[in-house]
């Protein structure tokens, strides 16, 4: 969903999707900053659903990966932050141990 869809959209469907993405900036273009404003989507759909994968996409870099895996995302789309890194496998790999670690904790 859009940053100005709300998430209560999502409810009649989601016994119907494997996976639910949740946008953290505006479709479009890359390179847009990160909206942290967001974050609250991800943690309301991980209360209710604890098993749905959870995606984000938009801005997610090093520095904003550990804001998406504390509120429960699962999957995590990255571009221009890989792609413009010095070392994109150092960059993925983690991203990826920021989120695996998240899921870990998280309670079964």
């Amino acid at each position: 969903i859009k940053p100005k869809t709300a998430v209560d959209v999502l409810l009649p469907l989601v016994d119907l999707v494997d996976m639910v993405l949740i946008m953290t900036v505006e479709p479009g273009f890359g390179g847009q900053k990160f909206m942290a404003d967001m974050m609250p989507k991800i943690s309301f759909l991980r209360e209710k659903y604890t098993d749905l994968e959870i995606e984000v996409d938009g801005g997610v870099s090093p520095s904003t990966i550990q804001h998406c895996a504390d509120a429960g995302a699962t999957m995590i789309v990255s571009g221009s932050a890989v792609v413009n890194s010095e070392n994109p496998k150092e960059t993925i790999t983690y991203m990826r141990d920021i989120v695996n670690q998240a899921i870990q904790k998280t309670p079964a």
